[in-house]
């Protein structure tokens, strides 16, 4: 009876040792790796992460980002005109939703009136304004449009860029951590010996 409790055991005990393996390092150096350490480096509690912080694209290109000029200069143009961008329409928004505002306001309110011939009078007068109006900044909303579409596209282009920048770098890690057959084969081989273990025991 002893036998048969010990022999299981053993076993157990063989199947779950782990073995004495260092910690394979990678065959080159590569900026996966290095982005993976330092966003890990840098985790504390309670701290929160945007998506770009788990993207890997982003992570990786940030890495790339430390220690390339080129990199660096073209990353604070896109920065400075995507800031520019929101000062030189913000100054034209705030005129233009202040002045859609009141129209819509006040063809609310004229609507409150008792009156029919007053309310329609009224309600003409609104509308005369915001159609004079609407032609006058015809132009402008052409150029802030055609300014927000231009801001899309370089927001396109650079994330494509990112893409093809740092595609180059994942490659270079998966050269950096070949994987080999060897160990999952010898972790089935210890499978198999347990497997055989249990069906032996009576």
């Amino acid at each position: 009876m002893k036998k048969i409790l010990f022999t299981p055991a053993l076993f157990l005990i063989l199947f779950s040792c782990n073995e004495n393996r260092s910690e394979n390092k990678p065959l080159i150096e590569n900026a996966v790796d290095k982005s993976e350490s330092s966003v890990s480096g840098s985790i504390t509690k309670g701290t929160r992460f945007s998506s770009r912080e788990y993207n890997m694209v982003y992570q990786i290109y940030q890495e790339l980002l430390t220690n390339d000029k080129g990199l660096q200069s073209l990353d604070k143009r896109i920065n400075e005109i995507d800031d520019k961008t929101d000062k030189i329409t913000s100054k034209y928004d705030q005129v233009i939703n202040k002045s859609e505002t009141y129209y819509n306001d006040a063809e609310a309110l004229a609507k409150s009136v008792s009156d029919s011939i007053s309310r329609k009078a009224i309600v003409k007068e609104i509308e005369a304004s915001a159609k004079k109006y609407n032609l006058k900044i015809a132009k402008i909303k052409e150029l802030t449009e055609a300014i927000d579409k231009n801001r899309e596209k370089i927001h396109d282009s650079y994330t494509l860029f990112k893409i093809r920048k740092t595609l180059p770098e994942i490659e270079k890690y998966q050269n950096a951590h070949p994987l080999k057959p060897d160990s999952l084969e010898h972790f089935i081989g210890k499978q198999n010996q347990l497997l055989n273990a249990l069906k032996n025991i009576k």
